[in-house]
């Protein structure tokens, strides 16, 4: 009888084993669960990552494109992996480097780099005539009103309020979100999505030069203001240090 009772209760344990072996979302055998860190598929990682804020294929974003055939021609790489693993402070992009404080390895924000990289069309090259992705020295503001008034202000109105054919530009919520290097990026390789033109093509058969994009940013940059996220200063009373609102 007990011998019975015990090869009962082996079998019995024997085929909740094999249930739990085929039940609903047990990996198989020949499935091997990475750590994060051991991930090294380049799209898995951009897609996880990147993705929300860059866009599928580095297009369609909210942020810079860096699908963009222009922007992949003048953007060296070391700029790429620098700003993918540093982050840049003051603005939505995140540091991703494991030494920044992210949660990429070397290797991964390699891996990320070599995937934006992919999508470069070897029939839209740079030359020594387009603008370096990076300012050589600061730009000239005064100079720079002039460069918009020619460029720009066709699309984005007068002072940059927006216009008929495009938004605002010096809006300040967006000025305090986006750094200067976001706005030479953007002025150099356009938004094609979204219809702006790139560098060459705001004055037909008229590119401006490296010199112009770097005075234009600095004439944006001037228009950032003083306390980012304070937009109506003048409705709030001015207290002094230590009084109680």
């Amino acid at each position: 009888m007990m011998r019975r009772a015990i090869v009962r209760a082996i079998a019995v344990l024997a085929a909740l084993g094999g249930a739990c072996e085929n039940s609903p979302g047990r990996p198989r055998p020949d499935q091997v669960v990475l750590a994060p860190d051991e991930v090294e598929n380049a799209a898995i990682l951009y897609a996880k990552n990147c993705r929300g804020c860059h866009g599928p294929d580095g297009n369609d974003g909210p942020s810079i494109p860096l699908g963009n055939s222009v922007y992949l021609a003048i953007a060296e790489d070391a700029a790429i992996t620098r700003t993918t693993a540093r982050g840049v402070p003051g603005t939505p992009m995140p540091a991703f480097a494991k030494s920044a404080g992210g949660m990429l390895t070397d290797k991964q924000i390699d891996a990320v780099v070599g995937e934006i990289r992919s999508w470069a069309k070897p029939d839209v090259v740079g030359d020594a005539s387009w603008p370096r992705h990076e300012a050589r020295g600061p730009g000239d503001a005064q100079r720079g009103a002039g460069v918009y008034a020619e460029y720009c202000a066709h699309c984005h109105g007068p002072e940059g309020k927006g216009g008929a054919r495009a938004s605002s530009i010096v809006e300040g919520s967006y000025l305090a979100l986006v750094s200067d290097q976001d706005l030479r990026t953007n002025v150099i390789v356009g938004r094609p999505e979204m219809g702006a033109p790139d560098f060459r093509d705001d004055v037909p058969g008229k590119p401006m030069s490296d010199q112009e994009i770097t005075d234009v940013v600095a004439w944006l940059a001037a228009q950032r203001p003083r306390l980012p996220g304070q937009p109506y200063p003048s409705q709030e009373p001015e207290r002094k240090l230590g009084e109680i609102p």
